[in-house]
C-alpha cells in the first residue's frame, strides 16, 4: 500500500495499544514502526530486476519481523522498565507485522515467509485506496488532538478491516461474473488474475492468459448487467520461451506468477510486468538482453520510463467505475456508451 496508509495503520495500531500510557508518542512511534519495512528501496540490489523482485522481501517477512519486534521490545523495555516486555511485544510486533499483512491484499507481491515460499499477492485492493485510508486517518487526527481516543481508533481499525473484507468478496463476485464468458471460449481454467482498478474496489479488471492471447475484462459492482466485453491482445509462447533463457526473465516470471508480455525484438528483449497499470501505461518495463551472435546476452536489467497517461484516461476511469458509461476500452483507456467496439489489437 501507499506510505500514507501504512502510517495511519502503524499510528492507529501504536495509539490501540499504547496510548492511554504513551499518549501521542504512541501514535508516533507507531507510524515510524509502520513505515519501517518500507525502507529497504534504499537498497540496490544489483540491477533493475533484482530491485523490483527484492522489495518487500526480508524486511517484509513474518520470519524475520517477528523475532526483530520482540529483540526492539526488549530494548524499549530496558528504557522503560515500568511497562511489561509482553506489552512492548504486542506494541512493536503488531505495528511492524500489520504492514506486510495489508501489502499482500495487493498485487505486487510481498514475501511474507521470505526466504521461503513465493510471494504472496491476493490482489484484492489497489495501492491507493481513499476508502481504506481515511477511516485510519481520521482516527489518527483524532486522537493526536484528544488523546488517547481508543474508541475512534478501533472504530477506524475495525472499519478499514472491513473494507478488506468487502474487498475479497468483490473479488469474488467478479469472478463469478466473468466465469460463463471464460468457459464459453475454454479458458475457465486458464491463469487469471482479479484486481480492483485504481483507488476503489468497484470497478475490477480481469487478466486472463491463453495460449496465443491474453484476454482483460473490466467489470464494475455497480453495472446494471450489460454484456462483457472482451478485449484480446496477442501472447507469444515463443518469445516467452525465449525470455525463460535469461535468469532474470525466469525471476520475473516467477515473481508475477506468468503474468508478463514478452517482446523479443531484433535488438532487445522487453518484458512487461502486465499486472500493475493497464495496458500502455504499465510502469515496470525491464530490458533484460541484447541480440549477439545469433543468441541473447544477458545485460543488467534496466527499467524503462514510466509511460504517461492521457489526462483524458482519469475522467474515462471515473465515469466507467460509476457505470455511467459501461464500457472502458484498456486499449485507448476511453469509456464508451452500450454496443460500441474496443478496437482489437490482434494482429
Amino acid at each position: 500500500m501507499d506510505s500514507l496508509s501504512q502510517v495511519v495503520l502503524g499510528a492507529s495500531v501504536g495509539g490501540a495499544v499504547m496510548g492511554r500510557t504513551l499518549g501521542r508518542s504512541a501514535l508516533l512511534g507507531g507510524a515510524l514502526l509502520g513505515t519501517l519495512p518500507d525502507l529497504d528501496v534504499l537498497i540496490d540490489y544489483g540491477d533493475a530486476v533484482a530491485n523490483f523482485t527484492e522489495h518487500r522481501g526480508f524486511s517484509h517477512s513474518l520470519l524475520v519481523l517477528l523475532p526483530a519486534s520482540l529483540l526492539l521490545a526488549w530494548v524499549l523495555q530496558r528504557w522503560r522498565p515500568a511497562i511489561s516486555l509482553w506489552r512492548w511485544w504486542a506494541f512493536t510486533g503488531l505495528c511492524l507485522l500489520t504492514h506486510p499483512l495489508l501489502d499482500s491484499f495487493t498485487t505486487y507481491g510481498t514475501r511474507l515467509f521470505w526466504p521461503l515460499g513465493d510471494p504472496v499477492a491476493i490482489s484484492s485492493i489497489f495501492i491507493i485506496d481513499p476508502l481504506y485510508t481515511l477511516p485510519l486517518l481520521f482516527a489518527v487526527l483524532w486522537a493526536l488532538w484528544r488523546p488517547p481516543a481508543r474508541t475512534a481508533l478501533a472504530t477506524g481499525l475495525t472499519l478499514s478491516s472491513l473494507y478488506l473484507c468487502w474487498s475479497m468478496m468483490a473479488q469474488q463476485w467478479m469472478t463469478q461474473r466473468v466465469m460463463p464468458v471464460l468457459a464459453e471460449r475454454g479458458l475457465d481454467q486458464a491463469p487469471r488474475l482479479v484486481q480492483p482498478m485504481p483507488f476503489s474496489t468497484l470497478l475490477w479488471r480481469v487478466t486472463v492468459l491463453g495460449e496465443q492471447q491474453r484476454l482483460e475484462i473490466v467489470t464494475g459492482v455497480l453495472d446494471s448487467g450489460d454484456a462483457l466485453t472482451v478485449e484480446t491482445f496477442p501472447r507469444s509462447p515463443q518469445d516467452y520461451a525465449e525470455a525463460m533463457q535469461v535468469p532474470a526473465g525466469r525471476k520475473l516470471a516467477w515473481f508475477t506468477r506468468g503474468f508478463i508480455d514478452v517482446e523479443a525484438g531484433p535488438d532487445q528483449l522487453l518484458v512487461t510486468d502486465i499486472r500493475l497499470g493497464v495496458p500502455g501505461l504499465h510502469p515496470f518495463q525491464f530490458v533484460l538482453a541484447e541480440h549477439k551472435d545469433g543468441g541473447w546476452k544477458a545485460l543488467p536489467s534496466y527499467k524503462l520510463p514510466r509511460p504517461m497517461a492521457n489526462p483524458q484516461a482519469w475522467p474515462a476511469l471515473l465515469d466507467r467505475t460509476l457505470a455511467r458509461q459501461p464500457i472502458l476500452c484498456l486499449t485507448t483507456l476511453e469509456a464508451l456508451p452500450a454496443g460500441s467496439a474496443c478496437p482489437s489489437v490482434m494482429p
